[in-house]
């Protein structure tokens, strides 16, 4: 199989490797990369940071931006309750600085840093090869912030002025967007999600609380009617000029709402989820990136948030909590032993058919996890399927290089 490339949102999230200084944005904004950016904004009065960088960066973080520093260091702001947003937090903070979260940020970081015994072994097993030992970040310490916006508040310092606005749900439900109406300055974060002009993740493969997709589609509209001259996000360089911003942030507004209605419309004509994932076909002229969410996902997460959870084709033992592979081993003994089925799955592989060949090998590997045929067609599988990708999107590749890793650590094992 020919070797996929590096998704671009990893070299997003590594961007912080050699940087050696502070990057100037403006006369007053400077920018440190990390897995999400930090910023640091200079006034007459003190210093305002929006975000901090990831907990293993934070010193570095600290270190290159002190050359900026102008005073005391006033408000630092987190747009969002995820650790490559806080996680530098303790390193920066200063006595009399205040910290300033969404509405929302305390049960949100709660919720997700309680369930880490559940998040963790996934986000590892989807970013452990990108972040190498920072998929398991150090403690960043106690996340208390001083200020809760519940809506919109205004915060002053110096000459400039932060317009604090609520704007759920990008990549968390208490996301925050800072406007600097004087200066058309606006940091958004990961609202978009972390790639810009690319699909939203309205529910991640790791897994949190899943996004609604009108709230996605509203708070891009705020966005887009600030008017920004400058739109500053949390990853990447920032979008230059007012036109470009507004065509760029329509464009994906029209993506999203497009597939909203595609599913709406595939629903009452009696379509199935799974079908509708895979017709899902933009206009051309709307087609965005599929960097960190795709559109097929889209389509499974907005089916979910109109139709919920219990799909009808699946049946009555969906409504008891009794799944398909209750019955797998019954199936494989059926079809003479799950070498049989292994190699059924290697006959539909070699008719390019590897998804329906992962069927196959699920049902075997559920009644003998040891089989040695069907590991091995479940790693050519993925393989195919990898190749097939192309290496943009991050979750989907780092998915299908970890189930080919596992297949050959068992290989290896057996």
């Amino acid at each position: 199989m020919a070797e996929t490339k590096q998704p671009a949102l990893a070299d997003l999230v590594l961007a912080n490797r050699n940087q050696t200084e502070a990057e100037k944005i403006t006369d007053f904004i400077w920018m440190v990369h990390d897995s999400s950016n930090a910023y640091l904004v200079s006034t007459r009065d003190g210093d305002v940071m929006v975000n901090t960088g990831f907990s293993p960066n934070a010193e570095k973080n600290v270190t290159l931006l002190a050359p900026r520093r102008t005073g005391p260091l006033r408000y630092i702001i987190l747009t969002q309750s995820h650790a490559d947003h806080f996680g530098g937090l303790k390193a920066f903070r200063e006595p009399d600085t205040k910290v300033v979260g969404g509405p929302g940020f305390a049960q949100a970081l709660f919720d997700m840093m309680d369930l880490q015994p559940y998040f963790g072994p996934r986000t590892r097993k989807l970013w452990g090869a990108v972040l190498g030992n920072n998929a398991r970040p150090p403690d960043p310490g106690p996340i208390e912030p001083d200020v809760l916006v519940e809506r919109e508040m205004t915060v002053t310092v110096g000459e400039r002025t932060f317009e604090l606005i609520s704007t759920p749900e990008g990549e968390t439900v208490d996301s925050l967007v800072v406007w600097m109406p004087k200066e058309k300055v606006a940091f958004i974060g990961n609202v978009h999600g972390p790639v810009w002009l690319s699909f939203p993740f309205l529910n991640t493969l790791r897994g949190d609380k899943p996004r609604l997709v009108q709230n996605y589609l509203k708070a891009m509209r705020r966005i887009r009617d600030l008017g920004a001259e400058l739109l500053i996000t949390g990853h990447g360089q920032p979008i230059v000029g007012t036109a470009q911003i507004r065509a760029d942030l329509t464009k994906m507004i029209d993506a999203v709402e497009w597939t909203r209605n595609y599913t709406l419309q595939g629903m009452k004509a009696g379509k199935t989820v799974h079908t509708l994932m895979r017709e899902i076909k933009l206009p051309a002229e709307l087609a965005i990136g599929e960097f960190h969410g795709k559109a097929s996902w889209a389509v499974k997460s907005i089916w979910r948030e109109y139709s919920g959870w219990f799909h009808y084709e699946d049946g009555t033992p969906e409504l008891f909590g009794v799944p398909r592979s209750s019955v797998h081993a019954d199936i494989a003994e059926l079809a003479g032993g799950a070498d049989k089925l292994a190699a059924q799955a290697r006959r539909r592989l070699g008719a390019g058919e590897p998804l329906e060949a992962l069927h196959l090998v699920e049902i075997a590997l559920n009644a003998s996890p040891g089989e040695k045929a069907a590991l091995e067609v479940k790693r050519d599988a993925s393989a195919l399927l990898l190749e097939r990708s192309g290496g943009q999107n991050l979750s989907e590749t780092m998915w299908l290089r970890s189930e080919i890793a596992e297949c050959e650590e068992a290989l290896g094992n057996a």
